[in-house]
């Protein structure tokens, strides 16, 4: 039986929740496919790599997954206040907007707006978060 190993073709379903068990993501949603990707080439948290790795077809696993192997940490410096008029008429608490920096282009997220100000937040949503994955091995090729 063929084993996931790095640059093989995997094919998995998933399920990925929060600690709380809110469900975020999941490939047994109705209309949605089986993932497959090539196990190595950075598509993935790197996590969810290590967890699969070594698993052979019709494994089913639980992996739980600390944000260093996910988003990374919250850091609060991802976080500013600008001036409300730099941004476009109409921007609400929850936008996903982009912003161009010296790092180059970056999402972030609306999270507060005053009468003057602005603050948006570049920390991935699921950073600082750990993640956990009901995995099964569909197929190895």
């Amino acid at each position: 039986m063929s084993k996931v190993e790095l640059n093989k073709n995997v094919t998995v379903h998933y399920t990925g929740r929060l600690e709380d068990g809110t469900v975020f993501d999941s490939s047994l949603d109705e209309g949605r496919e089986p993932l497959r990707t090539i196990l190595g080439q950075g598509n993935l948290i790197p996590g969810f790599e290590k967890g699969i790795l070594d698993k052979s077809v019709g494994d089913k696993v639980t992996v739980e997954i600390e944000p260093s192997d996910a988003y990374g940490e919250y850091l609060d410096g991802l976080v500013t206040t600008l001036e409300k008029g730099r941004f476009p008429m109409g921007v609400s608490v929850g936008d996903v907007l982009q912003s161009e920096s010296e790092r180059g282009t970056m999402v972030v997220t609306v999270t507060e707006i005053t009468d003057d100000s602005v603050t948006i937040d570049a920390n991935h949503p699921m950073a600082g978060k750990k993640l956990i994955f009901d995995i099964e091995i569909l197929n190895v090729d």
